[in-house]
């Protein structure tokens, strides 16, 4: 499994650099598409939605919302996809409401309407404005494409660092505590801060070669640092639809990775954040 694990990500993770930093916005935009939607279709079945022509259905409405987006966005400046920017401060409010949706586990967790209504409510407001933040990055002069690898590198590093210091360090910093016991019992909070310290650095140096000015560093910390902190809450949010739906991984599309969601957990709460962080303070 591990063997298969790393040659699905020798595939995926060149691919992924190649398609932001190679393809114009929009085929980006439509690529990444495809993905966000493969996600929400797994999203769906953690909401309990198994009929196919439901989740089909379902699946349909959220595409039309990105095709009103994008129709409604066009403008003489297509760099500023202003619907796009609403729909990143709508996504941002999201995952702070997710936060609490995080401390009380039990919140829609009985298998019924009203706790599928709230799941596939918050399938929507993950992935579209995710959706929309990474057009937004991506569309930004100069150097957006940069940026947008830049905030994809944060997740991943966080992802990597939080691996390795959990492993090495977890239980030792912290008198033993989780995270998220109920939600992802080995996640430790000695791996978020070796996470969170990798991340920084790659948003110094990456910050410096994309071209930002010193004066600009503290900010570029900041939005990084909250960056990563969403991150976290992205993927404990699918550990928590997860548990309440009683599997192990959203889908089985990528070899030793599980299913799309599985992958862009963190990416769905990063971007918005990132987004509107570059947005607010300009660089």
């Amino acid at each position: 499994m591990t063997k298969t694990r790393i040659l699905a990500a020798l595939v995926m993770a060149p691919a992924v650099i190649g398609a932001a930093l190679l393809l114009p916005t929009g085929w980006l935009m439509l690529l990444s598409a495809v993905a966000f939607l493969l996600a929400l279709w797994e999203w769906f079945r953690l909401a309990d939605v198994e009929d196919t022509l439901a989740r089909s259905i379902l699946l349909a409405c959220n595409l039309a919302l990105m095709v009103a987006l994008v129709w409604g966005s066009k403008s003489s400046h297509p760099e500023s996809l202003p619907l796009f920017q609403l729909v990143i401060v709508f996504g941002v409010v999201w995952w702070l409401l997710a936060l609490l949706w995080l401390r009380h586990f039990d919140f829609a967790a009985r298998h019924d309407g009203n706790a599928r209504m709230f799941k596939l409510a918050a399938g929507t407001l993950a992935v579209v404005p995710a959706w929309c933040a990474l057009a937004v990055i991506h569309a930004g002069q100069p150097h957006g494409h940069r940026w947008l690898l830049l905030a994809l590198l944060l997740v991943w590093a966080a992802d990597s660092g939080a691996y390795f210091c959990g492993r090495r360090f977890g239980g030792q910093w912290f008198g033993g505590r989780k995270l998220a016991a109920r939600i992802s019992p080995n996640k430790t909070l000695e791996g978020v801060a070796g996470g969170v310290a990798l991340a920084m650095l790659v948003a110094m140096i990456g910050a410096l070669l994309i071209g930002a000015g010193t004066a600009q560093l503290p900010a570029i910390a900041l939005v990084a640092a909250l960056t990563v902190l969403f991150s976290v809450a992205g993927d404990l949010f699918e550990s928590l639809l997860k548990r309440h739906a009683g599997v192990k991984d959203s889908g089985t599309l990528i070899p030793g990775h599980g299913g799309v969601l599985d992958r862009i957990d963190s990416v769905l709460a990063a971007l918005p954040v990132f987004a509107l962080g570059k947005i607010w303070l300009g660089f």
